[in-house]
């Protein structure tokens, strides 16, 4: 059964107008949803779609978004509607048409998302619970960081590690960081800022008018360390990114450390969501890290 009639008589309440599902064109470059541009010659919207019982966790997406959109930093899709039938659960967004080659909005990236890391809260966590890639990513209120770290980022995924059949080294090296987690932080408390929690090359572009666009986020608030720690994970974003990023909000000189803390639970999610040829990573960053401790 087509999900587009209802997903067109969803749009039409939340715009106010008519829509109906002239064209649908399918949008590579997802792993865990399909996606697509829709339109009917005058609107198009972005839509994710997967099985019905995902409809809670595009909930939570939109949610993250509208907190980012909130913040009136960074540009996000703006959600429009979310809903499910018995075969599908979807989530509409404004499709915004994006340049995939232009550098030009490297500075705004940076000097943007140091803006957003400015919005802080009074506790670390937020309001829902979300997921990094598909695993739960649980954001329970803290007003302690390195405790939130402690239990629902690094040793969730040490707990995940163990149910997936990764022990020995792995786990006891995670027990033992854990334990002296307080040695990396031996300055000023953390704030705690709103976090896109994803944040890597893929989840960001730029529109046609080279502003920088987020989306696919995994919002809390935190560290802002986090954030641009998973920047350097993957290739790293641009020199004139960072330069402008740390004009407008400069770093720690502890981050240079701390980062591979940050990024060891993004290689500890890997390693459960697609096995075993990231464990041999995670062991290497916890050697590092074990070295700084005196």
């Amino acid at each position: 059964m087509s999900p587009w009639p209802d997903i067109a008589v969803q749009i039409s309440a939340s715009i106010n107008a008519p829509f109906d599902v002239e064209k649908t064109s399918s949008i590579s470059g997802g792993c865990i949803n399909q996606a697509y541009c829709i339109g009917d010659g005058k609107h198009s919207f972005f839509v994710k779609l997967n099985k019905t019982e995902s409809l809670q966790m595009f909930e939570v997406e939109a949610a993250g978004l509208q907190e980012i959109k909130n913040s009136h930093t960074l540009r996000v899709p703006t959600p429009v509607c979310w809903g499910r039938d018995e075969a599908n659960a979807w989530l509409v967004l404004e499709y915004i048409e994006m340049d995939n080659t232009t550098k030009s909005g490297s500075a705004a990236l940076g000097t943007g998302l140091a803006e957003m890391h400015r919005r802080s809260f009074e506790k670390f966590g937020w309001t829902r619970n979300n997921t990094i890639g598909s695993t739960p990513q649980i954001n329970k209120f803290s007003l302690d960081w390195i405790q939130f770290w402690r239990k629902h980022r690094l040793g969730y995924q040490l707990q995940l590690a163990k149910t997936n059949g990764y022990t020995g080294k792995l786990l006891k090296q995670g027990e033992y960081l854990m334990a002296e987690l307080d040695t990396f932080f031996p300055g000023t408390p953390q704030v705690a800022s709103l976090l896109h929690g994803d944040l890597w090359s893929g989840n960001y572009s730029y529109d046609l008018a080279g502003y920088p666009v987020l989306y696919d986020p995994a919002i809390y608030y935190g560290d802002r360390e986090t954030d641009l720690a998973m920047t350097e994970l993957f290739g790293g974003f641009s020199t004139t990114f960072y330069a402008a990023y740390c004009e407008a909000y400069p770093l720690d000189p502890g981050y240079k450390v701390r980062k591979t803390l940050y990024n060891l639970y993004h290689i500890l999610n890997h390693l459960n969501l697609f096995g075993k040829s990231y464990l041999h990573q995670a062991e290497n960053m916890m050697e590092k890290l074990l070295t700084e401790i005196h």
